[in-house]
């Protein structure tokens, strides 16, 4: 999972970064928000985007862990583990709300 979420975040991130975050502000395309909401609407686009999330927050947590025990040399490993892995479990729950409210 770890290395899958590296992928779909090194891959998806920047182009949806550039759309969602420069792109429609500037307006340089104005989406239909009609057929967006019709595509993420679809159960194939829900499993990927809802899959994309998991992997990416879990990629996160992963590193994040890493970073607290070699980096800073926290040594409550298993209270590092519970929380990084915590937040990533209610990051993808959180998604998944989202994503069905957009159902």
């Amino acid at each position: 999972m770890f290395s899958a979420g590296g992928v779909a975040a090194a891959v998806f991130l920047p182009s949806l970064v550039f759309l969602l975050g420069i792109a429609v502000p500037l307006g340089w395309f104005t989406p239909d928000y009609q057929h967006l909401r019709a595509v993420v609407g679809h159960p194939v686009t829900f499993v990927v985007l809802l899959g994309l999330s998991v992997l990416m927050l879990v990629h996160s947590a992963h590193r994040f862990r890493y970073t607290l025990y070699d980096g800073l040399q926290i040594k409550k490993k298993r209270t590092v583990a519970v929380l990084c892995y915590g937040a990533a479990i209610a990051g993808s729950v959180a998604a998944l709300v989202v994503l069905w409210s957009a159902l």
